[in-house]
């Protein structure tokens, strides 16, 4: 029946080219290039996804000069609305899909939503691309969302290799995984590497375990032992890659460090904490003597969410 989701093809669509243009969703569904008529992902966790639609749906699309597409997946919108008001998941559908092609090693078709009129968009094939890496960062609007790194395949090349990075992930014994679980273990162990460094264990014996923020130290056994988040100022996960140095970390409490990492809270270049829901100054940050803190990853921090900082009161950014 028209209109139903086909089965998933990888691979070019004989007969279309790259930069061939289409008028309509019915026409790529029709022309076997992206198999729903509804949907930035096509395809699941069952088999992956063969192809996405990019169409301006989400401000955390971006493309490189050099190429490079970081694609934002799907989920942690309310419909009809652009905005994001919740966490995005890698179990969500399409996500998943996207993990089990880049588990695969397979190739993804890639299209391109331009808009024509207010009224009329027209959709342009890009050509086939692999997943090069994923990650989960905090979007523009201070919710974790899925990320896509797409690199470009000539013609000559085709699909990626089967022994790409993705699939040399070992399998434990006695233990059957499936692609979702083994591309999510990927993401976690990195996520566990990055949190046990020694910069971490400096951080919070500098400030025995004291926030730089609201200046509370949570005990959390006898004898005044705290506990405490050490914070990259400039996210040292993927796709920002801050270093891992003092210089661009903060000793803070639960609280402030999930509402700094949400840009809830950020840094004036003085060093003044502002919270950017209430649009108000919440105080000098406590800095230890011998902290020194880069500037510039400071105002990297504050760049990522402009939609907050620009409606700020000039008076308190220049604190």
């Amino acid at each position: 029946m028209a209109g139903r989701s086909r089965p998933v093809k990888f691979g070019p669509i004989p007969g279309v080219e790259e930069g061939q243009v289409f008028p309509s969703r019915r026409a790529l569904y029709d022309a076997g290039v992206h198999r729903v008529l509804q949907g930035g992902i096509a395809g699941g966790a069952e088999e992956g996804a063969d192809s996405i639609c990019m169409s301006g749906g989400y401000v955390d699309d971006h493309e490189r000069a050099d190429g490079v597409i970081l694609y934002t997946g799907h989920g942690g919108r309310d419909p009809g609305s652009t905005v994001h008001v919740r966490d995005q998941s890698w179990m969500a559908s399409g996500n998943a899909g996207l993990l089990v092609t880049a588990s695969k090693g397979e190739s993804l078709r890639v299209i391109e939503g331009r808009q024509i009129t207010s009224q009329r968009k027209e959709y342009v094939y890009r050509g086939l691309y692999r997943i090069a890496d994923y990650w989960q960062v905090v979007g523009r609007d201070g919710f974790l969302v899925c990320q896509f790194e797409l690199h470009k395949l000539t013609q000559e090349q085709g699909a990626p290799p089967a022994s790409s990075a993705h699939r040399a992930i070992p399998r434990p014994r006695g233990e059957e995984e499936t692609e979702v679980e083994r591309a999510m273990r990927r993401v976690i162990s990195h996520e566990i590497a990055m949190r046990n460094s020694a910069v971490v264990r400096q951080i919070k014996q500098l400030y025995d375990d004291t926030c730089q923020i609201c200046g509370i130290k949570i005990c959390v056994a006898p004898g005044g032992i705290g506990f405490s988040n050490c914070a990259h100022i400039k996210a040292i996960g993927k796709p920002y890659h801050g270093p891992d140095i003092v210089a661009n970390a903060l000793c803070l409490c639960p609280n402030c460090h999930i509402r700094f990492d949400r840009g809830a809270l950020v840094l004036t270049d003085n060093l003044f904490v502002v919270d950017t829901i209430g649009r108000e100054g919440v105080g000098a940050l406590y800095r230890a003597d011998g902290h020194h803190i880069n500037i510039e990853y400071v105002r990297h921090h504050r760049s990522r969410w402009p939609n907050r900082v620009d409606e700020l009161p000039a008076d308190i950014l220049s604190r």
